[in-house]
């Protein structure tokens, strides 16, 4: 029979067991977070029809949405959660409370080109709030909380929170005769620290027929080392400006009121998000060591999320947290945590007799104390038991010889220390739990 070479597909992420323990803790914490802000756990199939997914496709999404047949159907697999969140809201809209809170940490599929730092199948960390017919700016100031205390509470210590308003560039452009081309516009803005002042400029003087004054003065107004006071010369000559001033200042004022230190947050009006859904409040978090990196948390508000499968007014907010590109970004930049050590398990019992009932007991005991435990019962030499100990990252490896079982005791060996002691069996999992415990201070980031 001849052998099939096994691969992985690219843009397809693989850990091995002490990765993926390390990433399922980062996506517990930031599960944990949305929880603490009463975003209730949503989970949609991944495989949708495809005129659900595609009800607003078209050019990009339809190029990279994995779409296949089975038997009559017509499927496809979900390229983010926002698409089928809002078929969930417009699907089961007489079922839910509004505003309706939801988070979802799940796989979405892309067929992009596969590159450093992007894959085809990855993680998605979301949130979002919908309202019903109307939702209150104060939900549009409470997400940037959320962020600040999601990425805290993994360890990051550098990264700024930048907030803009779509109605202030929406109104400016207004101003400005643009307001036919105020999406192209808005998305060459997006570009704007990418390709720096002066492609901009010539983008929107040679592309978009600004005059080459004002595209200067947009650019100036928009780079204002003080957003809030250079609008403050626009106030009064556009409501749609005006509104979106007035929304800008609220979130502002909220964010002492929300835990959000003044260093982790600032307006910035360059940021307009390429993408025409958003009609409010908009944002991107960075972090400042590692600009070159991008937005690692971005998104914001929108009018109407299910406009393509109900007549209901749907208005909402939210974010998106890559979390496989944010895993692979901190692995590559050496920023994971190996404290506590990732392992499968907190104790491995060597059973060093031929009667294993002993191990069996101990180790139903130590599960029952909340321990992870592990019975090694190969038949391998004590040497070759203590390699397969060091290659999981077993924190305590604990005997049962004959002396033990006769004394009822066990022998148990930090594996960090190599410090060794025999203990009382009854005493064994609290001495375990009180060393882990003071290795457990460490948040999955270091920095």
């Amino acid at each position: 029979m001849n052998k099939i070479k096994p691969r992985t597909l690219s843009g397809f992420m693989e850990l091995s067991p002490r990765r993926q323990i390390q990433f399922d803790r980062i996506r517990d914490i930031l599960a944990q977070v949305y929880r603490l802000y009463g975003f209730g756990p949503l989970d949609t199939p991944a495989v949708e029809a495809a005129e659900v997914l595609l009800a607003k496709g078209g050019g990009e999404t339809e190029k990279q949405i994995y779409r296949f047949t089975k038997g009559g159907s017509d499927l496809a697999l979900r390229f983010d959660l926002t698409v089928p969140l809002a078929k969930y809201a417009a699907l089961h809209y007489n079922e839910l409370a509004f505003p309706f809170r939801r988070y979802q940490i799940g796989k979405v599929y892309r067929g992009e080109r596969a590159q450093r730092g992007r894959f085809r199948e990855f993680y998605q960390a979301d949130i979002d709030i919908v309202g019903d017919g109307k939702l209150d700016i104060l939900n549009e100031a409470e997400i940037p909380a959320v962020i600040y205390h999601a990425f805290a509470a993994l360890g990051l210590r550098r990264f700024k929170i930048r907030v803009n308003n779509r109605k202030v560039l929406g109104g400016l452009f207004d101003l400005m005769g643009l307001g036919e081309k105020s999406a192209e516009v808005m998305r060459t803005v997006d570009k704007l620290e990418k390709i720096g002042p002066d492609k901009t400029a010539a983008i929107l003087t040679e592309e978009l027929g600004m005059a080459q004054d004002d595209a200067r003065a947009l650019l100036d107004l928009l780079q204002s080392p003080d957003p809030m006071a250079a609008l403050a010369a626009y106030q009064g000559k556009n409501p749609l400006l005006d509104q979106g001033i007035e929304e800008l200042s609220a979130i502002a004022r909220h964010m002492e009121g929300f835990g959000v230190p003044a260093d982790f947050f600032m307006i910035d009006l360059t940021i307009a998000r390429g993408l025409d859904y958003y009609t409010g409040s908009v944002y991107e978090t960075v972090m400042l060591d590692h600009p070159e990196i991008g937005s690692i948390c971005s998104g914001g508000r929108y009018d109407n999320l299910a406009e393509y499968y109900t007549d209901k007014q749907l208005p909402g907010v939210g974010i998106s947290i890559g979390l496989t590109r944010l895993f692979y970004v901190l692995e590559e930049q050496g920023m994971l945590n190996d404290q506590p050590a990732p392992a499968p398990a907190d104790a491995l019992l060597l059973p060093m007799t031929a009667d294993l009932g002993p191990a069996v007991a101990l180790a139903t005991a130590l599960r029952s104390q909340g321990l992870r435990a592990q019975i090694y019962t190969e038949p391998k030499k004590f040497k070759a038991k203590m390699a397969y100990a060091d290659k999981i990252g077993v924190p305590y490896v604990l005997f049962l010889g004959e002396d033990e079982i006769a004394a009822g005791a066990v022998s148990i060996k930090d594996m960090g220390s190599g410090l060794q002691q025999t203990l009382p069996l009854d005493q064994a999992a609290a001495f375990i739990q009180q060393g882990l415990a003071a290795q457990a201070g460490g948040k999955p980031i270091k920095e």
